[in-house]
């Protein structure tokens, strides 16, 4: 699948990503900044906080608890696109995909 990510200063960044990768992996591997990945997806950190491109929202789907959690104490300000790019994982589904990368 193809991702997009886009920085804060218009740089738009865009790769293809092996499906069953999760969004933070990538971002670490294609080198994204603001995308640090910490605790290497373990669910533990908000180093890879980024924002769903609007429409993308309904097909990565929400937060669980945990995640929910765990973007309360994220860098950047959270909004309701908010998500973890660990919690989501690469697929045909979601080919296209393009992720907002936070201003901290």
């Amino acid at each position: 699948m193809k991702a997009t990510w886009k920085l804060a200063d218009g740089t738009e960044i865009s790769a293809e990503i092996a499906n069953g990768t999760n969004m933070m992996q990538a971002a670490v591997d294609k080198n994204i900044p603001g995308v640090i990945g910490e605790c290497g997806g373990c669910l533990s950190c908000a180093t890879c906080h980024v924002y769903v491109d609007g429409a993308w929202l309904d097909k990565t789907g929400s937060a669980d608890d945990f995640e929910d959690a765990m973007l309360d104490v994220a860098e950047a300000e959270r909004t309701d696109a908010s998500r973890l790019s660990c919690q989501i994982e690469a697929s045909d589904a979601l080919d296209g995909l393009v992720l907002i990368v936070p201003q901290p």
